[in-house]
């Protein structure tokens, strides 16, 4: 993982907190740990078997910090993977600007090309042609740049500059 996994989930971390108990996110869908959507991810086959819980479960009881991170690490490996198959021009960016997608594609899924983070096309052709600072401008204008506050500023700063923003 050339992007820095251990500096992806800190960033994702501070982006999306992490709450133990059933919450609604900026979309209205409900949601635990680290930004697991329930509503349109839920919780697979292989977590209720490996982690004992259930999308019931958790809306009763919550969940433990050790099945949060586990969703956590799940959600990642999903993002990555939803990049390789949709976007594989993504693994030839620098590791900072690796981050900023991988962290879109976490908070807002991969997308049919019209929701999510496919729906950026203007954008991400700006990315894969290597035009940052327009990329950025272009993140600054979405909806997406309106709900989710501090975390797009960031975002925005890291694609314009390639740089960590604090």
């Amino acid at each position: 993982m050339t992007y820095g996994f251990a500096d992806l989930c800190r960033e994702i971390a501070r982006d999306e907190g992490d709450r133990l108990r059933v919450y609604r996110c900026t979309e209205g869908k409900l949601s635990v740990g680290k930004g697991r959507n329930l509503d349109d991810v839920g919780i697979s086959q292989e977590e209720t078997r490996a982690l004992g819980i259930t999308v019931a479960s958790i809306i009763k009881n919550g969940i433990t910090q050790a099945q949060s991170d586990a969703l956590f690490a799940n959600d990642i490996a999903r993002s990555e993977a939803d990049l390789d198959r949709r976007l594989p021009w993504w693994r030839t960016l620098d590791p900072v600007r690796q981050r900023v997608l991988l962290n879109m594609c976490f908070n807002m899924g991969i997308g049919d090309g019209v929701s999510g983070l496919t729906g950026f096309r203007n954008t991400l052709e700006l990315v894969r042609t290597g035009r940052y600072e327009a990329a950025a401008a272009a993140m600054a204008q979405s909806k997406w740049h309106r709900q989710v506050g501090a975390r797009a500023l960031r975002l925005e700063a890291m694609m314009k500059t390639g740089r960590v923003a604090k």
